[in-house]
């Protein structure tokens, strides 16, 4: 080996892929990129992760008539102004519900618990739209129309307590007879 170095033969070649010396190396300027989730995962208490995320429900208008389509808008924001990550208990990072009914299914579900981790850069936000046809899943082959009245339409991210914990927020719609 050092008949290598004192040979200068690393040091012969114009190549582009020749090793440089430590000192031509150019000091990095600023951090371009920080992995957001391993960021939050060991400097953000997940108590503090749970603070910057804000949760919204809307729908254009407050009522509807029977067999008409409910759009829902669900936003789901980071207030803060570094990356947070917010474990959740089931691949499903978050949901929406009718009167409690997950996705407007009556139907019991089956998730793995299976964690996953839900992250928002710095001042993130995400936009998910959905439709409530203005129906209720009974089985896996039957769907019942909603009766007039009010419904409650919510969403939250898959974490326990995710009410106690801010992560959730609901808004509520009237289904109106024709």
């Amino acid at each position: 080996m050092r008949r290598i170095y004192e040979s200068d033969a690393l040091e012969r070649d114009d190549d582009a892929f020749t090793p440089r010396r430590r000192e031509e190396t150019p000091k990095p300027a600023a951090m371009r990129s920080v992995p957001g989730e391993s960021l939050s995962r060991y400097l953000v208490p997940a108590w503090l992760a749970h603070r910057a995320i804000r949760v919204a429900v809307e729908t254009p208008q407050s009522s509807y008539p029977t067999e008409t389509d409910v759009p829902v808008t669900v936003t789901l924001r980071n207030a803060f102004p570094f990356p947070v990550s917010v474990r959740t208990r089931t691949p499903r990072l978050w949901t929406w519900h009718v009167d409690g009914a997950p996705e407007a299914s009556r139907v019991p579900e089956s998730l793995p618990e299976e964690e996953r981790v839900f992250t928002f850069d710095r001042g993130e936000r995400k936009e998910f739209r959905r439709r409530w046809t203005g129906l209720f899943k009974v089985s896996e082959t039957e769907w019942e129309p909603a009766k007039p009245g009010e419904y409650t339409l919510g969403a939250y991210v898959d974490v326990d307590d995710a009410a106690g914990k801010g992560l959730a927020a609901e808004t509520t719609v009237r289904i109106e007879p024709e």
